[in-house]
C-alpha cells in the first residue's frame, strides 16, 4: 500500500477537490434532469435517467456521465486495486453514456443488442461505485489510525454501498414480470437509479471531505 501524502499538501487538496466534484456531479444529474423536463413544459419523469438520453437533455446527460468518467480515471488511491476500479468504473461510464437504452415502445432488433449492451456497462458500473464505497473507501493507511471522523465517514460509506446493492437488486428483481407487476411506476427504475446515484454522490463527496472532514 503506497503511503498517503501529509495533510495540507496541495496533491492531497486536488484529490480531495476532485473527489468533491464527482459527488456534486453525481447528486446533481437526477435532480438536474427531472427539472429540466419541468422547465421545458414536460411534468412528468421519464422511465429511467437513461431514456434521457431520447429527450432534449441529452447532452447533459452524456457531458455529465463523460464527466464522472473522467474523474474517475483520475483517481488515485493508496494501490493498484484503486487504480483498477477508477478505470473500469470510468470505462463503463463512458459506455453508459455512448450505448443509449433501450428505447421506451417499439425498439428495432439493434436498438434491443445496444441496449443489452448499455444495461451491462450499468450493471457493472454500479456494482464497482458500490465496491469503492464498501471495500476501498473504508481503509486506512496501515501506519495511521483512523481518527473519529474516519470512523464516522467509514459509516456513511458501508451505508451508501448497500444502499447501492439494494438499488441494483431491486432493479433486477423488477425484470421478473410477476415482481414488476406489484409495483405499477412507469418511473421505478429513474427512483431506484437516482437513489443509487446520489448514493454514490454522498460517498464521493464524504471521501473528499466536504462531509464529515477530520479537523
Amino acid at each position: 500500500m503506497k503511503p498517503a501524502p501529509a495533510p495540507g499538501n496541495p496533491i492531497v487538496l486536488s484529490y480531495l477537490e476532485l473527489r468533491t466534484a464527482v459527488g456534486i456531479v453525481g447528486i446533481a444529474l437526477p435532480f438536474v434532469l427531472a427539472l429540466g423536463m419541468v422547465v421545458q413544459g414536460f411534468h412528468r419523469l421519464e422511465s429511467s435517467l437513461s431514456s434521457y438520453y431520447y429527450t432534449d437533455l441529452r447532452n447533459v446527460f452524456v457531458g455529465s456521465l463523460c464527466i464522472i468518467a473522467a474523474f474517475l480515471a483520475s483517481c488515485r488511491g493508496y494501490d493498484r486495486k484503486d487504480e483498477i476500479a477508477g478505470w473500469l468504473a470510468g470505462a463503463c461510464a463512458i459506455g453508459v453514456a455512448f450505448f443509449p437504452t433501450t428505447p421506451d415502445g417499439c425498439a428495432t432488433p439493434g436498438e434491443k443488442i445496444i441496449g443489452d449492451i448499455h444495461y451491462t456497462f450499468a450493471g457493472i458500473l454500479f456494482l464497482t461505485l458500490a465496491y469503492f464505497c464498501l471495500f476501498l473507501f473504508t481503509q486506512t493507511h496501515t501506519d495511521r489510525k483512523p481518527t473519529a471522523q474516519k470512523l464516522k465517514r467509514n459509516t456513511v460509506y458501508v451505508v451508501c454501498g448497500w444502499i447501492m446493492l439494494a438499488c441494483i437488486a431491486l432493479m433486477l428483481l423488477f425484470i421478473v414480470p410477476v415482481l414488476s407487476n406489484l409495483v405499477h411506476c412507469s418511473s421505478r427504475t429513474f427512483w431506484l437509479e437516482s437513489t443509487a446515484i446520489v448514493s454514490f454522490g454522498v460517498a464521493w463527496l464524504t471521501k473528499g471531505e466536504a462531509i464529515l472532514k477530520d479537523k
